[in-house]
């Protein structure tokens, strides 16, 4: 289940960026194969950072209310992938990609919530989790010898 179509990325970018950044044959369109190298690629980034707390792909029909960030998210990673194709990327597509990057990253520590989401539970799998609760030192070296 993909969160946007091409033809999103080509609303977004606009037609004639959008066969600009894609068309590598010269052929005057759009190459939709490249669009959706990018598209997967960005989706797939975006589930990578959910992953860690969520469970993917964030189904829009029953989360409405995150489609607007999801959407908006991948559109900035799809937008700076494509034009990533064609050097040099615009300043504008390189701070929405660090912002999305940002908050993303913001997310999969926990600093910030998917509203509506519930966060998976701890994987078992990985492991046990150890936490000291103090740094003093009972017993020293010396105390210990000869024990």
């Amino acid at each position: 289940m993909g969160y946007i179509s091409n033809a999103d990325v080509e609303q977004r970018m606009g037609p004639v960026a959008y066969v600009q950044l894609s068309d590598d044959a010269g052929s005057g369109t759009a190459d939709e194969s490249v669009v959706n190298e990018a598209r997967l690629g960005a989706e797939g980034e975006l589930n990578s950072y959910l992953a860690g707390r969520y469970a993917v792909p964030v189904d829009l029909a029953v989360h409405p209310e995150l489609e607007a960030v999801v959407v908006s998210f991948v559109l900035d990673l799809v937008e700076y992938r494509l034009h990533g194709r064609r050097p040099p990327i615009p300043e504008g597509i390189v701070q929405k990609r660090t912002n999305a990057i940002e908050w993303l990253s913001r997310l999969s520590a926990g600093e910030v919530q998917l509203p509506g989401m519930t966060p998976i539970g701890a994987n078992p799998a990985a492991g046990i989790e150890v936490e000291q609760s103090s740094n003093e030192q009972v017993f020293t070296r010396d105390e210990m010898r000869g024990v």
